[in-house]
C-alpha cells in the first residue's frame, strides 16, 4: 500500500478509473465517499485539499464533531453505519444522504427532518438475523414507505459484501434486488456497494456510490 494519504488516494482514484474502463462505464457515474472513522478532522481537512468531496461516517457522535470543526469546506456528509432511531433527526441536520435505513423505525423517524434527505435501503446479504440490513423480501414494502414522505428521497440500495461469498456473487444479488426495486421506484437507481476490497466488483455490477475507508486512509487509530 502506497504510504502517504496522498498516493494511496491518487493509486485507488486510478484504480477506479481502470475499473469503469473494464466494466465501460464513465467514472463520472461514480462517487467515491471516503470513509473516514476514527480519523480526525485534520485527515478530512487533507483529504479535502487532495479533492475529494464526500466523506462517510458511522458514528453520530465524532461525525457531528468533525462536521463543526470542517463547516468551512465544502463538503457532503455520508452517513453509512447502523443508526438508532432516536438519533436519526439529529444526523439529518448535517448529513444529506444516510445509506444504511433498513427497518421502518428509522424511516419515521428520518422523515422528521426538517430538510429532504436522500436514502439508501440496506440488504442483508447474510444468513444472520439482526445483522444491519433488511431482509430481500422486506425491501418493498420499506420502499414504499420512503416514498410516502415528501422529506425523504428514495436513491437506492445499499449492501457489504458478506464474508465467506464472493463479492461478484454477492453484488450480483443486489443488482437484481435493485431491478425489481425500479418497478415501484423507477427513480431509485443508485447502488451504494464496494469497499476498500472489492469495488472493482461492485463497478461492474453497476455499483455507482463507493465507500472507501482504510486504502484511502491507512490503517484506522484505535478507537477511544
Amino acid at each position: 500500500m502506497p504510504d502517504s494519504l496522498a498516493s494511496r488516494y491518487k493509486h485507488i482514484t486510478e484504480q477506479i478509473r481502470a475499473a469503469c474502463v473494464d466494466a465501460h462505464r464513465s467514472p463520472e457515474e461514480v462517487t467515491t465517499i471516503v470513509v473516514t472513522k476514527f480519523h480526525s478532522s485534520s485527515v478530512v481537512r487533507e483529504l479535502h485539499a487532495l479533492g475529494v468531496r464526500h466523506v462517510g461516517e458511522n458514528r453520530h457522535q465524532e461525525a457531528v464533531a468533525k462536521h463543526a470543526e470542517l463547516v468551512d469546506l465544502d463538503l457532503t456528509w455520508h452517513f453509512v453505519g447502523q443508526l438508532q432511531s432516536n438519533k436519526a433527526k439529529a444526523v439529518s441536520q448535517y448529513c444529506v444522504a444516510v445509506h444504511s435505513v433498513d427497518r421502518l423505525s428509522l424511516v419515521t423517524s428520518l422523515a422528521q427532518s426538517e430538510q429532504v434527505i436522500d436514502v439508501f435501503l440496506e440488504v442483508n446479504l447474510t444468513d444472520v438475523p439482526g445483522r444491519g440490513g433488511a431482509e430481500p423480501h422486506d425491501i418493498a414494502a420499506l420502499a414504499e414507505n420512503v416514498l410516502e414522505s415528501k422529506n425523504l428521497r428514495l436513491r437506492g440500495l445499499m449492501a457489504v459484501a458478506p464474508l465467506g461469498e464472493s463479492a461478484y456473487t454477492a453484488f450480483e444479488r443486489v443488482h437484481a434486488l435493485s431491478q425489481e426495486l425500479l418497478s415501484i421506484a423507477p427513480e431509485a437507481t443508485d447502488l451504494s456497494m464496494g469497499m476498500s476490497g472489492d469495488f472493482a466488483e461492485a463497478i461492474g455490477l453497476g455499483a455507482t456510490h463507493l465507500r472507501i475507508g482504510t486504502a484511502i486512509t491507512g490503517k484506522r487509530p484505535s478507537a477511544t
